[in-house]
């Protein structure tokens, strides 16, 4: 078995994985991320005990149980970049021996769930709701970067998806992951299901004008006008397909669901997007202890 150098995988000197700063034993089999630093004790005020409570740049971790069921928290930041960062530390803390630097022959799957907001792209998705990413349509770039194929459906609504949003040769080429099916089934009641588009910025990619002018002014009715087969977009935001699609090739069960927080389409933001959260955070929990 090859060794992985130090320049490739980089461990602290404490042995815990360069960014997040944890050790394999310091994690839970689930794995929830959110965006932002301060959301993570949101989470863990509902914890039963607390074990694990890690800091380093962005990323804070605090890992416990709920109902007895071990669980961690990890903020991730903002945008695809710092998901390449967590999935694939994330992946190593349950997949390389640190001790010899070498993959493990038996590989294990994590659950990873990212709790987050969103903007609505369907009128009829408003703000404080809840939305269940069926699939990550990512116009991130970051799968680019990897060896990855799609499944004949995948490149039909691909294929699809570029020639409506009309995105040839002014971006990457898009690509698209589903999330798990085993995870998905229980975010039925309650959410609004449908695809999740990733973008790599909040301004410009998003559609939003302040004073820089935008090379797709119609993004926005055209990705909320796209349709294949029995699949709409119904949000956008910047982690949910950089999730999805490092999570398939590792071989993790991965799914994303957002409080909306903004309905672009009527132009309405949340009043009391804290409560919305919290809310999410509170029936995610509940979902959690009995289910997952």
């Amino acid at each position: 078995m090859n060794r992985i150098a130090e320049s490739e995988l980089i461990l602290n000197n404490r042995g815990a994985v360069y960014h997040l700063d944890l050790r394999p034993e310091e994690l839970a089999s689930t794995v929830v991320t959110v965006g932002d630093p301060d959301r993570v004790q949101e989470f863990s005020k509902h914890f039963d005990t607390i074990e694990v409570k890690r800091q380093h740049r962005e990323f804070v971790t605090h890992t416990g149980t709920v109902n007895g069921k071990r669980l961690t928290v990890l903020s991730s930041g903002i945008g695809p970049d710092n998901i390449d960062i967590v999935l694939n530390e994330l992946d190593a803390l349950v997949n390389i021996d640190f001790e010899t630097r070498t993959i493990k022959p038996q590989l294990s799957a994590l659950n990873i769930i990212r709790v987050g907001t969103s903007g609505s792209l369907q009128a009829d998705i408003p703000v404080d709701s809840f939305v269940a990413s069926t699939h990550g349509l990512g116009i991130d770039n970051l799968l680019n970067f990897y060896r990855h194929d799609s499944n004949d459906e995948e490149k039909q609504l691909i294929h699809s998806f570029v020639t409506h949003v009309q995105l040839q040769g002014s971006i990457s080429m898009p690509y698209i992951t589903g999330a798990s099916p085993s995870l998905l089934k229980h975010f039925a009641q309650g959410f609004h299901q449908g695809i999740t588009v990733t973008c790599p910025g909040f301004y410009g990619p998003q559609g939003r004008v302040l004073r820089l002018g935008i090379r797709n002014p119609q993004l926005i009715d055209r990705l909320t006008d796209f349709s294949f087969g029995q699949h709409r977009i119904t949000n956008f935001e910047m982690e949910t397909s950089a999730i999805y699609g490092l999570g398939k090739l590792l071989g993790h069960h991965c799914l994303a669901i957002n409080a909306i927080v903004a309905n672009r389409i009527v132009k309405e933001f949340s009043k009391d997007s804290k409560t919305v959260i919290e809310n999410l955070i509170v029936k995610f929990l509940d979902i959690f202890s009995e289910n997952i």
